[in-house]
């Protein structure tokens, strides 16, 4: 069985109910799924004994990009993951009137590639509340669960 770990940073809630919505996904797909949130994540965590990581932040700041306040120092730290040729799904939730629409999906996706991650597919990006996005969040996390 395929194990996953998703990691996410949620102030608001709807990247935390973004997170366990995946993970009920993955594991009808057959995959053995951990959800933890970044407070209680170690970078040294991530790849690991999992075959697939998911990292998940909401987006705050208008004229900067700001991660999620718990995510923000987890992400100065990635630079230490063991993430090289590892598989890795991004997902994040925002709102479309910002300039930076799920700006820190986009830079958790840049520094995934300049670690080598293999990012399995386009990331997700939820525009407000995650209630309306049901069916793209059970659609994104299928096509996941087929990389694990």
């Amino acid at each position: 069985m395929s194990k996953a770990l998703i990691v996410y940073g949620s102030t608001t809630g709807n990247t935390e109910a973004t997170a366990k919505q995946i993970g009920e996904v993955l594991s009808q797909q057959g995959v053995e799924v951990t959800i933890q949130d970044v407070t209680r994540t170690q970078v040294a965590d991530l790849g690991g004994d999992f075959d697939l990581t998911l990292l998940g932040s909401s987006t705050w700041g208008d004229a900067d990009i700001e991660f999620q306040e718990d995510f923000a120092p987890f992400y100065d730290t990635l630079d230490q993951a063991n993430l090289k040729g590892r598989k890795v799904a991004l997902f994040g939730c925002g709102d479309s009137s910002y300039t930076h629409f799920c700006g820190a999906v986009n830079m958790l996706e840049e520094k995934m590639e300049e670690l080598g991650a293999a990012v399995v597919n386009d990331p997700l990006r939820i525009d407000g509340d995650p209630g309306d996005a049901k069916s793209d969040i059970v659609d994104w996390a299928k096509e996941v669960a087929s990389h694990a």
